[in-house]
């Protein structure tokens, strides 16, 4: 009752963590895709093992291999972060594993973290140990004698100074900490590597670097090389040999033979891989290699030969000769963008990389690869959707391309890799679907670049709007320009850079539609710490900022076109009532620090002056939570946070039901949160949905699905949330209350592709079926339940759930009437075998119902009750059966239903009475047993042998049915010499003819009505065998009594 209290209050004036419990059956399921895979960070590897294999990714938290990668379990799902800077094993405890969250490559997308985590058990269990506020972790070391001592490398805020930075270290498991370097609160601790030989000889590469909004310093006199030889209490800043200008990020590794050998790989003016043979005291510049050092910089020499280098960049870089001399094709036909190489100390031909594009494996030292597209790991940053059937999904992936892939597919197996396409190249930002021609898609990269696809030829076109003359400044697009496709016209598209442009015929012309809607003030006159952007020796230069300020989100108005709305990442927000015409209302939002980054801006559809816009202030170091809702154009506005943590991340986006305004929905840095009052109150909403960064999300308006793109787990659907639509205040107290079902579907399934191991990857189709979805007000006791699908007042089917809670409740109808026949145990047996090992799932259930018309649900628990009306619809593909050859199959299946009944009965005769007897020709058996007149016994073993010949009509050979035969006697029955041909038992042909004749959409064939007709008669022929049989137990049971002994059941 408490919690019901609680929700009933949550849905009008208060909200409460524990309520959303109450949705606990509604389950999120993974669609991928899987196929471009995403950035991965980092890897350790149980070297005495090297199948074990754990893996930190950018944002996809971590995941754990036993078969050397074949395929993988992510083992961080419940924590509170998915960022991974940093993972490590300990090789003298391989249980003991360490994570370091937030990742450490400094990009404009990067998350940030909370600290490190601790296993003992291999990843099963984690315990937070600290270091809250390091957000980004860049290497964690762990004693090779002594699993307790531990360093960690904490590179500190990205966007702003803090002091919990440096290096850090702990001698009792991370009970305590000591900060054992730090530099100043600018400066981290990015790398870290250790002497083989001598664990407390350490060296360590400070790193100084600070990103804004509008650019990046990516170095200072912060940055340097530091050794320690007494395991942190003492330190020596190396300088001999590296440059004496101001250095970037650093990567370091110590060749694992000989402790001397120390490589470098050092951002400067002198950028390059530096060697030092004497422990770091002198360093030599070996070449100038060193791609994009803040987002690369990772050096790997071969554990068993120095002059083997590895760097990882764009492409990697591989050296033979000490790294004097690099190649970029060593490593070919993988994704590029480089982050993470391990390096098989026992044999130096495994390797394992990560990349922007997943994990790949070489056994050959790099010459040719596997790449495991099992992961789904991309990195959405926006997504929407089509109206086909199933509909299909469109977004952009982090140095991924933009792909479209299906919702669902009528493989049994789900959703493949091989389903999705891509659409666009570069990085993938927004997509649009034309929605009247589904086959033109709009896809867009990073500074502008969209173009519009035809899939049918697969040609693309560059729709990007172009400056009017050369003397014109350039316009400036975001990393991530904003798309809108217009409800109001489909050829009307809009766009935002520094202007908003307009194009009324697909992209093909363009117009400026607004004055610059950002502050305009040229970022040369800004300062990162403070070094003026515009001097061009500061290192990693505005990496990743191509232009700024520019638009950054942008919508229409559903009520009425020309209401457009737009934001900035210089803090604008500007709405316009005429779409020529355009008011500045920044100044209207209360507690918002000055020129903080607009996320998203977010029209109604109910009303014309009603609008939600976030915040995101993290580029600013300000991790708050800023959303606001207005509902007079802006003129004033309405924090609307409660129920969202503060100070914990930052919201990205927020969507609104289309038929309900009070169902909001936002995603964020750290998850998914629902409102079900218009945003006054917020409640986590996660279920089995991993706590990701969520970068989208959309609301199909047919289906009713909720779409989530997450930024590191790939996209993610909720099917059917009408039992979320439908919720008021009310419903808590209601002691039942069936929702809305939408229509369930014949899809016609197939296993498309079997045996294909276990390194496959398929997103998760819908539940097939009708789903069901209903409110208890508490949980009820199972006998009270019952729940009915009914057609025209005849019943169809019982539905049968295990348990049901309080709250809502989720089952799905599989479209089919109850068995004319119940399932034996041995059949339930092998439905639950069946889905346990993955393979397609099996019915449960009768034949399946036929399409059209009105069914109800009905749900009964006690004296309390409430039914929905629902439809059921053919496939839609299925165009050529007509309802004359319809009502032909349905005739033939009802006569088979019948039979099912018939054949049944026949059998459940037959196997009580063969049961009987041979329960007690085994009583005879036994040593104390009084064994009845020889005559008896002989007459036994007649009837006995009658009902084995009679078998067969009703027990597949070698399976006994629901017999309680012996082991032994079951293989003597499969020992039998076996004939030409066994004509399955009659139960068995019935439920044959029933799969044949629904198998296909068509009226039965000549061939099939024959069987029909022979099933029919062996029934009949059965039923005859029977009587006999009755005749013989009955002149038995009569020799039995005269003897006074017990008799066996008549059938």
């Amino acid at each position: 009752m408490h919690r019901l209290l609680i929700l009933a209050a949550t849905l009008s004036t208060i909200t409460s963590a524990q309520s959303i419990d109450l949705f606990k059956p509604l389950h999120f399921r993974e669609i991928g895709p899987a196929t471009p895979g995403g950035r991965t960070d980092d890897f350790a590897v149980v070297e005495r093992n090297p199948n074990i294999v754990y893996a930190g990714t950018a944002s996809g938290g971590v995941w754990k291999s036993v078969n050397g990668g074949l395929s993988w379990k992510p083992v961080f799902d419940d924590q509170s972060v998915s960022t991974i800077g940093d993972v490590t094993v300990s090789q003298s405890e391989p249980d003991v594993v360490w994570v370091g969250t937030g990742e450490a490559n400094n990009r404009q997308s990067s998350s940030w973290g909370n600290g490190v985590y601790k296993s003992t058990d291999g990843g099963a269990r984690w315990t937070h140990m600290g270091l809250k506020d390091t957000h980004h972790i860049g290497r964690i070391l762990i004693h090779p004698a002594n699993a307790n001592v531990v360093y960690v490398a904490a590179q500190g805020h990205l966007w702003g100074p803090n002091e919990e930075r440096g290096l850090f270290k702990t001698t009792d498991g991370g009970k305590t900490w000591q900060k054992v370097l730090y530099i100043n609160p600018d400066t981290g601790v990015t790398d870290i590597a250790m002497d083989p030989q001598n664990p407390d000889t350490i060296y360590a590469a400070a790193y100084q670097r600070r990103r804004t909004v509008f650019g990046m310093n990516g170095g200072g006199p912060g940055s340097a090389i530091y050794r320690t030889t007494d395991g942190g209490a003492h330190w020596t800043k190396l300088t001999e040999g590296l440059p004496k200008t101001d250095l970037g990020r650093i990567a370091l590794d110590v060749y694992r033979r000989n402790g001397n050998v120390v490589y470098a790989l050092v951002e400067s003016e002198e950028s390059g891989i530096y060697r030092s043979d004497d422990k770091g005291e002198h360093w030599r510049k070996m070449s100038n290699t060193n791609p994009r050092p803040m987002y690369f910089s990772q050096v790997r020499v071969d554990p068993n030969n120095d002059q083997r280098v590895w760097v990882a960049g764009v492409n990697m870089e591989y050296s033979e000769d000490g790294g004097k001399t690099f190649v970029q094709n060593r490593i070919t036909k993988i994704h590029v963008d480089f982050h993470a190489i391990w390096i098989d100390p026992s044999n130096s031909d495994n390797m394992v990389v990560g990349c922007d594009g997943g994990i790949h494996f070489s056994h050959d030292a790099g010459r040719s690869w596997d790449s495991r597209e099992n992961i789904a790991l991309g990195q959405f940053y926006e997504i929407a959707y089509d109206m086909g059937r199933p509909y299909k999904v469109c977004g952009g992936l982090q140095d991924n391309s933009s792909w479209c892939g299906p919702s669902a597919t009528t493989n049994t197996r789900g959703i493949p890799n091989s389903e999705w396409y891509t659409v666009a190249g570069g990085d993938g930002f927004y997509s649009q679907i034309d929605q009247e021609e589904p086959w033109i898609v709009y896809g867009e990269s990073q500074d502008g670049n969209i173009i519009r696809r035809d899939l049918r030829t697969h040609e693309s076109k560059s729709i990007r709007p172009r400056e009017d003359d050369d003397k014109m400044s350039r316009y400036r697009f975001q990393w991530n320009s904003p798309m809108v496709n217009s409800k109001h016209d489909r050829k009307t598209l809009y766009y935002g850079g520094n202007f908003v442009f307009k194009s009324v015929d697909q992209g093909d012309n363009w117009k400026r539609i607004s004055p610059d809607l950002t502050n305009n003030v040229h970022r040369n006159t800004l300062s990162i710490m403070g070094k003026k952007v515009e001097d061009r020796t500061t290192l990693s230069r505005n990496d990743g900022v191509a232009a700024s300020p520019s638009i950054t989100t942008l919508a229409e108005s559903a009520v009425r076109a020309g209401i457009l709305w737009a934001g900035t990442d210089d803090g604008n927000v500007q709405v316009s009532r005429d779409g020529e015409t355009w008011k500045n209302v920044t100044g209207n939002f209360p507690g918002v620090p000055k020129g903080t980054y607009v996320s998203r801006v977010v029209p109604s559809a109910f009303d014309a002056g009603t609008a939600y816009v976030a915040f995101d202030g993290h580029r600013g170091d300000d991790y708050n939570i800023y959303l606001f809702k207005t509902t007079d154009f802006g003129e004033t506005w309405k924090s609307v946070t409660n129920g969202i943590p503060k100070n914990e991340g930052t919201l990205h986006v927020v969507r609104e039901h289309p038929r309900n305004k009070n169902l909001l929905f936002a995603g964020g840095e750290f998850g998914l949160y629902v409102s079900f009052d218009g945003g006054d109150n917020w409640q986590e909403f996660k279920n089995n949905l991993p706590r990701v960064p969520i970068d989208d999300l959309q609301i199909h308006p047919r289906d009713n699905d909720l779409i989530v793109a997450t930024h590191g787990r790939s996209a993610w659907i909720l099917d059917s949330i009408y039992g979320l639509e439908q919720m008021n205040p009310q419903t808590a107290n209601t002691p039942v209350m069936v929702f809305h079902v939408r229509p369930g579907v014949i899809w016609k399934m197939a296993s498309l592709r079997d045996f294909e191991g276990h390194d496959q990857f398929y997103g998760e189709n819908p539940p097939y079926g009708a789903i069901i979805d209903f409110w208890v007000k508490s949980k009820p006791d199972m006998k009270d339940v019952k729940i009915t699908i009914t057609r025209q007042d005849k019943l169809i089917a019982t539905l049968k759930p295990k348990s049901l809670e309080a709250g809502l409740n989720r089952i799905v109808w599989d479209m089919r009437a109850d068995r004319p026949v119940p399932l034996t145990a041995q059949e339930e047996a092998q439905i639950e075998r069946q889905a346990a090992s993955g393979g397609p799932a099996q019915p449960r259930g009768g034949p399946l119902v036929d399409p059209g018309g009105e069914y109800t649900v009905e749900v009964q628990i006690g004296s309390n009750k409430d039914n929905k009306k629902f439809n059921i619809q053919d496939d839609p593909r299925i165009t050529w059966f007509t309802q004359a050859d319809r009502q032909k199959r349905r005739a033939a299946i009802d006569e088979l239903v019948g039979m099912a009944k018939d054949a049944d009965a026949l059998r459940k005769k037959f196997t009580a009475a063969d049961q009987s007897i041979t329960q007690l020709q085994a009583a005879w058996k036994r040593p104390d047993a009084v064994k009845p007149a020889a005559n008896i016994q002989k007459m036994a073993g007649d009837l006995k042998k009658s009902m084995d010949d009679m078998r067969p009509l009703f027990v597949n050979r070698g399976f006994g049915g629901e017999q309680n035969v012996s082991r032994e006697e079951r293989l003597a029955e499969l020992a039998k010499p076996e004939p030409d041909f066994v004509l399955p038992a009659v139960t068995q042909r019935v439920q044959q003819m029933i799969n044949q004749v629904e198998s296909y959409s068509a009226a039965p064939s000549k061939s099939q009505l024959d069987q029909i007709a022979l099933t029919k008669t062996a029934i009949a022929d059965a039923g005859k065998k029977m009587d006999g049989l009755r005749g013989e137990v009955t002149k038995f049971n009569d020799a039995m009594n005269a003897a006074k002994v017990p008799f066996v059941p008549v059938p």
